[in-house]
């Protein structure tokens, strides 16, 4: 059990990040702020897809919910158990792709600030910081295989929570969700400045329309859908 009790969009402060492992940014905060209106108390499932440092489910396991968390990364796993410890929270941490390590189960309530970054070439980055960030040429790689994975995923009234650029297309991944059979919906937006590794992109995502010349600012929307 936890010491202390969790502040509903407040995340944990004093994270260890191992090298390599993607600390805590607007996106995650912004997801923190979603999750605030969700039901994380006692009794509830929950699932993280890709959890990175762990704050995010360390912030639900603060206000009651049994939490899952999966991560491609070792580091990232080791970097949340550790983190989980300094706070005596409990998560079940699991390595892999989440499609396969959940295989059979459903959750109250699914998150993911997943790789959604548009990035030159094709495939997803098999090692590297990059992983949590680059995905695909449209930055669609995961964001895709969520939507389609989130049916079987839900419990009935179960919601999934999904934070990603509006440079990926919001509208799409609405329709995808709407049409898998969840009632789906943009909730937020919000706008972050550019950061570096967009910044050091810019003529190659304005040379395939994903950005206007001299843009500065990233859009971030909340995705809530729920298995009705």
């Amino acid at each position: 059990m936890s010491s202390t009790t969790a502040t509903p969009g407040a995340l944990p402060d004093g994270l260890i990040a191992l090298p390599g492992v993607y600390r805590p940014q607007a996106d995650t905060h912004f997801l923190a702020e979603a999750l605030a209106h969700e039901d994380l108390g006692p009794g509830r499932d929950v699932l993280e897809i890709g959890t990175g440092t762990g704050a995010l489910a360390l912030h639900a396991a603060g206000r009651g919910a049994r939490v899952t968390a999966v991560d491609v990364s070792w580091r990232a796993l080791m970097t949340a158990r550790l983190n989980a410890a300094r706070r005596r929270l409990p998560l079940r941490l699991l390595h892999g792709d989440f499609a396969a390590r959940t295989a059979g189960h459903r959750f109250d309530l699914v998150f993911a600030n997943p790789p959604y970054v548009p990035a030159p070439g094709g495939g997803l980055p098999s090692h590297g910081p990059e992983r949590a960030w680059d995905a695909g040429p449209d930055g669609r790689a995961v964001i895709d295989r969520i939507c389609a994975r989130a049916p079987a995923l839900l419990r009935e009234g179960g919601s999934l929570l999904m934070v990603h650029s509006g440079m990926c297309g919001a509208a799409e991944t609405v329709d995808r969700l709407s049409d898998a059979g969840l009632a789906a919906a943009v909730t937020a937006k919000t706008a972050v400045p550019w950061g570096p590794v967009l910044r050091g992109r810019r003529s190659w995502l304005e040379q395939r329309a994903l950005a206007a010349p001299h843009e500065e600012w990233e859009e971030l929307v909340i995705i809530r859908a729920v298995s009705v």
